[in-house]
């Protein structure tokens, strides 16, 4: 059973090597006896979703038939769908769990499991490790009736949510054209949908159904957006939106072709919904997180939540704490007043709100954010994890970085090298066999010589 793992953010292998229907079953049988042992129920429910990738419908029909097959109520959605679709669905219907069928942003070669809790958040380690632990301990039975298993669109109720979350009405009046990149992914038109009736027109690059992604991983990162900055440089758009796979992640473009990723994203939704729309509680940031996040939270007067990287850390707090808004690095923000999950189309949602409530474009946020807090340089490479026999045991970790002395190093997830308004972190991937290095600074040329000295530290392991 050692090729089935969960990590991060749930089960995710190579398509036909470990990612197989032999495989998928003896985890949906697992995920039914967990279910079993630990609600106690004779009546169990559970939603089914799956993304755009390859095989991914087939793949939640075969898991819906081992669910079913246990006896288990299984409402399996009729398209394919965001991951916070299936989210919602489980929360808003008092469901026992949620199971979507989904590799996120990683190469089109994988697919991937993830949990999802009654509340809708992801599943941490309690659940994944007590579902490993009943790999191959039941034979695997399934259901070939349909008895069981009820085909729904579970859309519905996630765009009424929306809607109902952010306020349409504003939004409506705003002229705008906006830019959604769906990077072949399953974030299709739900923003659109949601927010259809007024003035702000939508237009889409990658919509269409292609599970090889035009050869992109469908990560809303700046060298996966080539055809985004040459869409918004020609002046058309007032912003671009770009989703990851399964729409729980997001970055924007600026009309000028400037990448704004999360690390900026998150603070200046922050603002929007402390300052706006009068939210309290603290801010959450993974340790990857933007010094800026810092920033923003001490100038809100907040507390400001760290966690490992892996959003379930984040679901974790917002269920244990107050807290107005949380999110990573890699795209994903959850907010309060939702639940404890992240989904990039609600982003979206809440920046054109802000645009309403504050009458500037995106442009003008995004200038006045780097005004007040200062612009700050972020930057990420990967490695093949196989040239690291010992991983980062041994990295050498001198004094100084770059000429600045090592304030601390914060080992929370990986090795965090922290010196005055900079920082150099290794990390191992836990959603795919790599080693990341970041790198963050007040100007573009000190992150690149971090990152720079991150790949000789790297070589020289």
């Amino acid at each position: 059973m050692s090729q089935i793992k969960f990590g991060t953010d749930g089960w995710r292998a190579v398509i036909g090597r470990d990612f197989t229907f032999e495989n998928l079953k003896k985890v949906s049988q697992a995920i039914a006896d967990y279910l079993k042992k630990s609600t106690g129920k004779k009546s169990i429910k559970v939603c089914v979703g799956y993304d755009a990738r390859f095989l991914s419908k087939e793949f939640a029909h075969s898991c819906a038939k081992v669910l079913a097959g246990n006896g288990i109520k299984v409402i399996i959605s009729d398209r394919r769908v965001p991951t916070p679709a299936v989210s919602f669905y489980v929360s808003k219907n008092k469901l026992d769990l949620g199971v979507m069928i989904t590799a996120s942003h990683n190469p089109a070669e994988f697919n991937g499991l993830k949990i999802k809790k009654p509340n809708g958040g992801a599943a941490g380690r309690d659940i994944t490790d007590a579902v490993e632990k009943l790999l191959g301990k039941s034979k695997v039975r399934e259901e070939h009736g349909l008895k069981n298993i009820h085909l729904k669109d579970i859309t519905k109720d996630y765009i009424d949510f929306i809607r109902q979350y952010v306020n349409t009405k504003a939004i409506k009046k705003l002229k705008a054209k906006v830019l959604v990149d769906v990077m072949n992914g399953s974030g299709n038109s739900y923003l659109e949908e949601a927010l259809k009736g007024g003035n702000v027109e939508f237009f889409y690059l990658r919509k269409e159904y292609n599970p090889g992604f035009e050869g992109f991983n469908p990560e809303p990162i700046e060298k996966n957006l080539s055809q985004m900055f040459k869409e918004m440089r020609t002046g058309r758009y007032d912003i671009g939106v770009a989703l990851d796979g399964d729409a729980d992640r997001i970055a924007t473009v600026l009309p000028e072709g400037r990448y704004v990723g999360a690390q900026t994203i998150l603070p200046l939704l922050a603002i929007h919904l402390k300052k706006n729309r009068g939210l309290s509680g603290g801010i959450v940031k993974t340790i990857v997180g933007s010094n800026l996040i810092d920033k923003v939270a001490a100038d809100l007067n907040c507390i400001l939540f760290e966690t490992p990287v892996g959003f379930k850390y984040i679901s974790s707090l917002f269920e244990k704490e107050d807290i107005a808004i949380g999110g990573e690095e890699a795209g994903g923000i959850g907010f309060k007043g939702y639940i404890p999950e992240r989904d990039g189309t609600v982003a979206a949602a809440l920046i054109m709100e802000m645009m309403v409530y504050t009458k500037r474009n995106y442009r003008q946020l995004i200038d006045s954010l780097d005004k007040k807090y200062g612009r700050w340089y972020y930057q990420r490479i990967s490695f093949p994890i196989g040239r690291l026999k010992n991983g980062l045991s041994n990295l050498k970790i001198s004094k100084s970085l770059l000429g600045k002395k090592v304030e601390r190093i914060n080992d929370l997830d990986g090795i965090k090298i922290i010196a005055k308004d900079s920082w150099l972190m290794f990390r191992a991937s836990g959603t795919e066999p790599i080693i990341r290095v970041y790198s963050e600074a007040k100007t573009q040329k000190e992150a690149d010589r971090l990152i720079t000295l991150g790949k000789k530290m790297v070589y020289a392991l």
